[in-house]
């Protein structure tokens, strides 16, 4: 209450003195998703946090279901500063920051905890300081989850059930040498477009986590879904550079702290869609298959091909230190 107070009398004595009150810094929050998503999730919770430390210093306006546009227009907007903030799935940051792309490998992951884990270690710490580099400033990995297929051609158990199928990926490098290995065609494709082209046919199918696939409703699109578990998706909580280096110490604690809080917040997210999400969808009419330990074995034999380019890009020690993290 003394801080409210304090800050009511500055105000008044600059009106008294003809001089303009406190004003509050913008802050435009930009994301693919729905308000109700895991990414509206943290980004309320983001700003909840920021808010509750730093007082009426800021002022929030959220722009979920790509509202100022694809993630790649909105990293190039934080770029430039006509943006500050973004919640944003790594596929896209690897045109950023190309070692970004190494999570992005099929079958990395044992699991969750084995992909939190990494990210919030020293890996996962390093590759984050890079955005310094390229006008962006990470402040925390978020996530989305292990990534499946869903398609309006066929139920998938084997390689052959996706050779030939228009699968939108997104504009990753690494997803499409995978799809291409299967022999699949992947389309890369911005997600605003994704919805209408599955609509009219431009596309078979897409891939995405329960998260992504339950809340957008991608089961008013898409007849199959494949529990396939053939990616971990992370995604991240940016700010654009000039506005991180225009913030003061406490300012950008308040941030960081925030960012820790919205992915709290984002991880409880997919954990309760990962054990909720599959019955949501059956409700809905989806036909569903999970695939077995032996069935993923066959999917990454048909992709070894892919894991030789993948180490001319990312060094074997990199993916190794990777796969064997404890």
């Amino acid at each position: 209450m003394t801080f409210i107070f304090s800050r009511l009398a500055v105000a008044g004595s600059l009106v008294a003195l003809g001089l303009p009150a406190l004003a509050q810094t913008e802050v435009k929050i930009a994301y693919a998703l729905a308000s109700d998503s895991h990414y509206g999730v943290a980004a309320q919770k983001f700003e909840e946090v920021v808010l509750a430390e730093t007082g009426d210093q800021f002022e929030f306006n959220h722009f979920p279901s790509s509202g100022l546009g694809g993630e790649r227009e909105v990293i190039e907007g934080l770029q430039i500063g006509t943006i500050e903030a973004t919640i944003v799935s790594s596929g896209t940051l690897a045109n950023f920051v190309p070692d970004t792309g190494v999570f992005d490998i099929p079958f990395l992951f044992r699991d969750l905890d084995h992909a939190r884990a990494v990210l919030d270690g020293p890996i996962g710490e390093e590759i984050l300081g890079k955005f310094d580099d390229v006008g962006l400033h990470g402040l925390a990995w978020g996530e989305q989850g292990f990534r499946h297929i869903t398609n309006n051609r066929n139920p998938i158990r084997t390689p052959a059930d996706v050779e030939g199928l228009k699968i939108r990926t997104m504009e990753n490098p690494v997803h499409l040498e995978a799809f291409n290995a299967m022999g699949a065609a992947p389309t890369p494709m911005a997600w605003p477009e994704v919805i209408s082209s599955l609509q009219q046919g431009v596309i078979d199918g897409q891939e995405n986590p329960l998260s992504v696939i339950v809340s957008v409703k991608l089961d008013e699109v898409q007849k199959y879904l494949t529990l396939s578990g053939h990616v971990y998706s992370p995604a991240m909580l940016l700010v654009s550079k000039p506005f991180w280096d225009g913030l003061d110490d406490s300012q950008k604690a308040a941030f960081e702290n925030a960012a820790a809080e919205a992915v709290k917040a984002m991880r409880g997210y997919v954990d309760d869609v990962e054990t909720t999400g599959v019955r949501t969808l059956e409700e809905r009419g989806m036909e569903i298959n999970q695939l077995s330990n032996e069935e993923k074995a066959t999917f990454q034999d048909s992709i070894t091909s892919a894991y030789e380019s993948y180490y001319e890009t990312y060094s074997q020690d990199l993916v190794d230190s990777i796969v064997n993290f404890e």
